[in-house]
Formats: C-alpha cells, structure tokens, sequence
C-alpha cells in the first residue's frame, strides 16, 4: 500500500495512524474529546463515518470521501478566492487538506496543553481503500476489538473510545450506524459478529 495514494470522492478507505516514538496522542478524556470535536469540525464534512477507535497512542477510521459536489461547496464556504477553487480545484488534494489541517490544529493544541514541541502524528496518514463487502465487516470488527486486542479492556463493548456503542445508540451520532447495521444484518448479528477476536487484517 501507499501511503500516499489519493482519497477519491465515493471510495471507502482505512485510515490509521500513530504517534512519534513513544509519545501518545491522548492521556486525558478531555483529549479525547478535543480529538473528536476536531475530527467533526474538518472531517465529517467530506467523509461519512462507519467505524473507528481511538487508542492512547494510535486511531482507526473507516469512512468514505462524500460526493464531488459535497466537497466542492465545503471548498467554497471555506475559501474566499472562489475563482481559483473552481480554476484549478483537485478532490483528492482538497480531502488530504482537510486532514493535514485537523493533525495540525489538534497538534497545536495538544503541545500547548503539554508544554511540549514538534510533530505528534507519523507523516504519513496510513490509508487503505476498501472494496471488499466481507472486508467491511471484518474491518469494523477489527477497528473496535484494538482496545481488547492492547489489552485495555476485555469486551469491545467496554471501550468509550470507539463507534461500537455508537452504532447500536439510539442517540444521534455522527457514525452512519444505520448502514452499519445493514452490513451486519441488524444490531443482534452485529453484536454476535464481534465476539471472539477478529480475523488478521492486512495494514501493509
């Protein structure tokens, strides 16, 4: 896989990533939180969100890049020099922006916060595009068994740093949890389907 492949309008992909050495991203509930304010802010306007989970020194997302015109009307709220937008306007450039900004403005914060200096995320947001219907599944399955797998608890069901609760809520969330439960079939396979550890992913 390359790092650097494009993210497409309409295509799924795995996003990962991990902390410089051996720092984390998250030491407080609060950084948590901040994160996913952050990601709400940049990213849930050009990407539906399906799964992800967020571990002391690393995150999974999966979700997909929204529509063309999704993207291009985000690029116009945000950008004063509407001509050079529609002049020279790239989807894929514009969705890598978005997340370069949310790294940046949570690293900004994060070494403010801790007094400390220099980058916090890998440079290279890790990426993987998925296309697989049986893929989806055991993605998900994967993306929120990572805090059993690290041993930070022992039932996917435990972690508050995921969309697995999410996806069963009642409450509006920002997952698209009702396709979710589609792939699954309904909230009883999709809870049944998470028992037990997952089958290996390939990250490289």
């Amino acid at each position: 896989m390359k790092y650097t492949d494009p993210l497409y309008p309409h295509h799924y992909y795995h996003l990962y990533n991990h902390a410089v050495g051996r720092d984390n991203f998250f030491n407080s509930n609060d950084n948590y939180r901040y994160f996913l304010t952050k990601y709400t802010q940049y990213i849930y306007p050009i990407c539906h969100t399906y799964g992800y989970c967020l571990l002391p020194n690393h995150f999974h997302f999966l979700v997909q890049v929204r529509s063309e015109d999704v993207l291009f009307d985000h690029a116009q709220t945000l950008y004063a020099d509407k001509k050079l937008i529609q002049t020279d306007f790239s989807y894929p450039r514009f969705a890598m922006q978005q997340f370069s900004n949310f790294f940046n403005g949570y690293t900004k914060a994060y070494n403010k916060l801790y007094e400390r200096r220099g980058a916090l995320f890998i440079d290279y947001l890790r990426r993987k595009r998925v296309e697989n219907g049986r893929y989806f599944l055991r993605l998900i399955h994967y993306i929120h068994y990572n805090p059993v797998h690290h041993q930070f608890c022992r039932d996917p069901a435990e972690w508050p740093y995921s969309s697995y609760q999410a996806v069963l809520s009642h409450q509006e969330t920002k997952v698209e949890k009702e396709t979710v439960l589609d792939w699954f079939g309904g909230a009883t396979a999709y809870r049944a389907f998470h028992q037990g550890p997952p089958e290996i992913i390939d990250l490289q």
